[in-house]
């Protein structure tokens, strides 16, 4: 009978390690299991504090490209109606010489017995106003005997015309058209034969 529980102590001791090596080697697999989501929750905790940071960084970025972009438009907006409100100057200061010559010219008129030199006068204040005119771009629209172009003219009437050449031409020019570096600004009023 010794023998036999010297045996068996001598198994269950065996025994028992066996058993407890599976029951050693699960119990750190669980503590490992449930310190690794105490060691996760953490570094789930930094990421999420990272994208906290990153989101807030974006928000801030975003509201000072807002700011920036609503500063820039206000800026141009007041930029063009600078722009807007000062854009003929240069036009109207190179027309001062033109109005102080017609203010010569009415003063000359007062005591004047002389037609014909006011009248070369008014004909040279006159040529003086085209061709500044013309410097800043502007240009008459010949439209004498041209064909009727809807781009160019403004029919105002139309009346037979006198011989078969004329027939859907500009007959007669009532108000000249204009052109202002190259794009219409006034249309011609004109005639047209039939």
């Amino acid at each position: 009978m010794f023998s036999k529980k010297k045996n068996n102590d001598n198994e269950n001791p065996s025994a028992d390690k066996t058993a407890e090596q599976p029951l050693n080697n699960e119990l750190p697999n669980e503590e490992n299991q449930a310190a690794e989501p105490e060691i996760a929750e953490p570094a789930a905790l930094t990421a999420e504090e990272k994208l906290e940071q990153e989101n807030t960084a974006l928000n801030d970025k975003y509201l000072r490209l807002f700011a920036e972009f609503d500063n820039f438009k206000r800026r141009t907006q007041k930029e063009r109606v600078e722009l807007l409100q000062t854009a003929g100057k240069d036009v109207i200061i190179s027309l001062l010489p033109v109005l102080d010559d017609f203010d010569r010219a009415n003063k000359a008129m007062e005591n004047a017995t002389d037609v014909a030199s006011i009248s070369e006068g008014v004909q040279l204040v006159h040529h003086k106003l085209k061709n500044i005119l013309a410097q800043k771009g502007l240009k008459e629209m010949e439209s004498n005997s041209a064909p009727f172009d809807t781009d160019l003219h403004e029919a105002i009437t139309k009346i037979p015309a006198p011989n078969d050449e004329l027939k859907g031409k500009v007959i007669d020019v009532l108000e000249k058209g204009y052109t202002l570096n190259d794009k219409v600004i006034r249309f011609a009023k004109v005639v047209v034969g039939s």
